[in-house]
């Protein structure tokens, strides 16, 4: 019981402070997370992720839970982000990459990602029906649900995937149309993209551009044994660890499968694999091991990075290993230790831990991401109580997407 109300007190914590990165580190006008913060200084630009945004709106949930944030507070942020997000120009329905959080404007990606991103427009909308699901028993709510409604129920999904209907596309352009020419095929973070397209009230997708598009008509799967542990699907190693969170900060992988997999076998055998990598430590990197491990994209000491076994150049984010929590529980606690201590606290500050560090060099990042803070915070409380786990799951557009896809879960007995 005296371990247990420690760990509790840990968890309680770092959820909290994780969740001033999403509160007291907001854009002033709209109530958005920044894409990321300097510790230490101003925001240097308007920069909003439409993914970050969607972590904070389930950020603001576990604050509202846990008591972080008073409730009138909490909806009153609420009726600020909608607002933004209402008046932000959208592209058949879908959100860009980047917003600008004074006035919604779109912030074009890259020269010719200046339109929809659908992937990112996902992880917006797990926030936004987890959202919806949480105020359903909550008065004076029914205008903030309606309008919740509105924005979910305007992605035209069945225009991402374009007229062969094989797959759903990542990007469009008003300007450059169909240029990236990008499928979302997996194994990778996008499964929510299906899910919540083959689910929707309007526009919805066929099952067969998720078993063409997504599975590659089984073309994802793996199978092969890496540190003893088979893989169900994914790249060999399994990839940056990211994709066992995004899509399953909201979708529960407990008991959920499909003819391709059973997705708590797979996220539990990909995290298993990046922490049997980092105790072969076969590059030698200084503190890899039990308490030091998971590789994820992140902040680098050269930019923006995407890290994993197969491409791993010694730079460690907090947020793989303890975004793990549910998964592999013993060995998060050692890295919660290690993290937490390391360098006399170098990793801890005012919104919980830094996006990354390298223990080889020395080098340690001053910045947070939304996109890796909001996992934390999510994670911790999936493990905890299952809380956004079960508001998910019980959204309708969900459960249609889940049984139209062939999808079995306990949430759907």
């Amino acid at each position: 019981m005296h371990l247990q109300l420690n760990l509790d007190t840990q968890l309680d914590v770092i959820q909290q402070r994780t969740s001033s990165y999403f509160l007291q580190g907001a854009h002033p006008v709209s109530a958005l997370p920044y894409d990321r913060l300097v510790i230490g200084r101003r925001a240097p630009n308007d920069l909003v992720s439409i993914t970050g945004a969607g972590f904070g709106l389930l950020a603001l949930i576990v604050a509202m839970e846990r008591g972080f944030i008073d409730g009138g507070e909490a909806l009153n942020r609420l009726d600020r982000m909608l607002e933004t997000l209402e008046k932000t120009q959208r592209f058949h329905g879908a959100f860009s990459h980047f917003i600008n959080g004074t006035d919604g404007s779109c912030v074009r990606f890259t020269r010719i990602d200046d339109g929809a991103d659908l992937v990112e427009t996902t992880f917006l909308l797990q926030g936004l029906l987890s959202m919806q699901q949480y105020l359903a028993d909550r008065s004076g709510t029914e205008a903030a649900r309606r309008r919740i409604d509105d924005l979910v129920t305007g992605v035209n999904w069945r225009w991402f995937a374009r007229d062969e209907h094989e797959a759903l596309y990542w990007h469009w352009s008003p300007r450059h149309g169909w240029k990236i020419d990008q499928r979302i095929s997996g194994w990778n973070e996008a499964l929510l993209t299906y899910v919540l397209a083959a689910g929707a009230q309007d526009h919805a997708i066929e099952g067969c551009t998720y078993h063409e598009g997504f599975a590659r008509s089984g073309g994802m799967r793996n199978g092969g044994t890496f540190y003893d542990q088979t893989l169900p699907l994914g790249p060999d190693f399994g990839g940056p660890l990211f994709f066992a969170y995004y899509s399953f900060c909201g979708l529960d992988p407990r008991g959920l499968q499909d003819e391709y997999a059973r997705y708590d076998d797979q996220n539990v055998t990909h995290a298993r694999i990046h922490y049997a990598y980092a105790c072969d430590n076969p590059q030698g990197y200084s503190s890899y091991g039990p308490g030091c491990w998971g590789l994820t994209a992140c902040h680098s000491s050269s930019g923006y990075a995407v890290a994993s076994p197969t491409n791993d150049t010694g730079i460690i984010a907090p947020s793989a290993a303890i975004s793990s929590l549910p998964y592999l529980p013993e060995e998060v606690l050692q890295s919660l230790h290690f993290y937490r201590y390391y360098q006399g606290g170098r990793l801890w500050g005012p919104y919980g831990f830094v996006d990354s560090f390298c223990p080889h060099t020395g080098w340690a990042a001053r910045t947070c991401l939304a996109v890796d803070q909001g996992p934390i915070i999510c994670m911790i409380e999936n493990f905890r109580s299952g809380l956004l786990w079960e508001l998910f799951m019980s959204a309708p557009q969900v459960r249609r997407g889940l049984k139209a896809l062939g999808f079995s879960s306990p949430h759907l007995e």
